[in-house]
């Protein structure tokens, strides 16, 4: 491994700043923990997707936590006046989805977790739209990302971030964060552990798609302690968040089956 990368001062400032912002929103509730001997990298942190400030919280989380990954983020971002110069400082990673350049985003993770980098991705690539906001089947990306550079995964289950930021923002986001600074909703972030991805067989298309079932079923394994008293439809429903069918998944766990 070339150990080259160095987390830009931006990206640190940036985390810091994150754990005085994310508290005026909501209460985070960071658990599990990444072992000393990944921390540093190279790693990739697998986690789902339930709310546009999803970010933002799990860059908190991510501090607290002691780590400072690369996230895998849409090309828009890059694009953006003040937020593209930031993300490109702080050596986040650009993915062009729906164009000729998005298969450049997989061995460019590849390259970042040779260099000694912790990444993280949402695996589902867009923000579920499971019925019960369990994980879909994720994108087989991923997968591909550890079969390349060897790094280990990590699943992270994040919780109740769609009760601070809906699913239709920016529409109405002036009031959505209104009513988190004045409710403050407890959210959680879970770390769990290392996906075991030894053991597969096939062709290399076959593995890919076995070890994203491996890594999407650690994230539904994290998530199950962070909402044990709602293990079907949430509490808190976010009425501008629509339903897909099509990408729903069979829970193996007991208690719950998605069909």
């Amino acid at each position: 491994m070339d150990a080259s990368w160095r987390v830009p001062w931006v990206w640190r400032a940036m985390l810091r700043f994150s754990r005085v912002l994310v508290p005026v929103i909501c209460r985070l509730r960071v658990s599990g923990e990444v072992p000393d001997a990944l921390r540093h990298g190279p790693l990739i942190l697998a986690a789902n997707h339930v709310s546009p400030v999803d970010p933002v919280v799990m860059t908190a989380a991510c501090s607290i936590a002691g780590i400072a990954p690369r996230f895998m983020a849409t090309g828009g971002l890059f694009d953006a006046p003040v937020a593209g110069w930031a993300m490109r400082a702080a050596g986040h990673l650009r993915v062009d989805r729906h164009t000729t350049q998005v298969t450049q985003a997989l061995p460019d993770a590849a390259a970042a977790l040779r260099a000694g980098s912790v990444v993280l991705v949402y695996p589902e690539g867009r923000i579920g739209l499971d019925p019960w906001m369990w994980p879909e089947r994720g994108k087989t990306g991923v997968a591909r990302m550890a079969a390349m550079s060897g790094a280990p995964v990590i699943p992270v289950a994040q919780w109740n971030t769609h009760q601070v930021l809906p699913y239709a923002a920016p529409v109405g986001i002036v009031g959505s964060v209104l009513r988190a600074i004045r409710h403050r909703p407890v959210v959680h972030v879970r770390f769990g552990e290392p996906v075991d991805l030894s053991g597969l067989s096939g062709t290399s298309g076959a593995q890919a798609m076995r070890a994203t079932d491996r890594i999407v079923e650690g994230i539904a394994r994290t998530l199950e302690p962070l909402r044990v008293d709602e293990p079907q439809l949430p509490r808190y429903v976010d009425r501008t968040r629509p339903v897909e069918m099509s990408r729903v998944r069979k829970r193996r766990s007991a208690g719950l089956d998605e069909g």
